[in-house]
């Protein structure tokens, strides 16, 4: 029997559980992670906790199933939407905390920007300017992390939100990728056309040299590292939290509707 791993990043910790190939649950684990709070209104995650957290449930839960990395058909990842990391792409290593989406440190910067763009990001993104997107937290740590635009735009950097930071970490560097789901999630993705706009990029003045690849949400994202769980396994898919959540709670047809309720409530249709 074959086996998928289900990656779940969640704001406040870290899931993996494993499915057989009719849906039953084998295994279940979790781990809390930190939160970290620097100011009134500001929310941080430790990359590495992110990461580390992720990683060991995943070993866990293959234990717990008693099965190796050769049984496992693939791996699914789900996580929260938003959270925007940044990291040297020869070590790996982040510039800085990643600014997680209830962060609301760049509401000034959004109220300009309304001024003069609110149309412009509805019509290409479908969202609102809001400190709640990716774009805006990406804009601030090249702000103000030492030489971090210079860096950016000479290709050191690398930007992802959740599900890029474990792909890379996953693959050891090797893919440096997002999907659909996720990238429509930075107010920097035209949803009509499927892909970064230039336009939004340059209002912003978010050099394009750090953005990830776009794949499909099921698509071949690469294998895993051998030595991470033993033996590589293929990436087989990739998709924000609550637009997983949509399809898991069986919503399939037009006009079909779903609320989470997590560390926020979530209407998706």
């Amino acid at each position: 029997m074959r086996y998928v791993l289900a990656m779940d990043q969640g704001t406040t910790s870290s899931r993996a559980i494993v499915f057989d190939s009719a849906a039953r649950i084998h295994a279940i684990a979790q781990q809390e992670y930190q939160q970290i709070y620097p100011k009134p209104g500001w929310v941080e995650h430790d990359p590495h906790d992110i990461w580390q957290s992720q990683l060991a449930v995943a070993q866990q839960a293959l234990v717990k199933a008693n099965i190796t990395a050769r049984d496992v058909a693939a791996i699914g990842i789900t996580n929260q939407r938003e959270t925007t990391l940044l990291w040297d792409r020869r070590t790996g290593e982040p510039i800085g905390n990643a600014i997680v989406w209830q962060d609301r440190r760049t509401a000034d910067f959004c109220a300009q920007l309304k001024s003069r763009h609110e149309q412009l990001f509805r019509e290409r993104t479908g969202l609102l300017l809001d400190p709640y997107f990716s774009g805006t937290k990406l804009a601030w740590l090249l702000d103000h992390y030492q030489d971090a635009r210079k860096r950016a735009e000479n290709g050191e950097l690398a930007f992802g939100t959740v599900d890029t930071w474990l792909l890379w970490n996953l693959t050891r560097g090797k893919m440096h990728a997002t999907d659909v789901t996720n990238a429509s999630r930075t107010l920097l993705f035209d949803i009509h056309h499927n892909r970064w706009d230039d336009e939004l990029l340059d209002v912003l003045d978010i050099p394009s040299q750090v953005l990830p690849q776009i794949f499909a949400s099921s698509a071949d994202y690469g294998y895993t590292a051998p030595d991470i769980f033993g033996a590589p396994i293929l990436i087989g898919g990739v998709a924000g939290d609550q637009q997983a959540a949509l399809f898991g709670q069986a919503c399939h047809a037009p006009g079909m509707v779903k609320n989470t309720y997590g560390t926020g409530c979530f209407m998706l249709m």
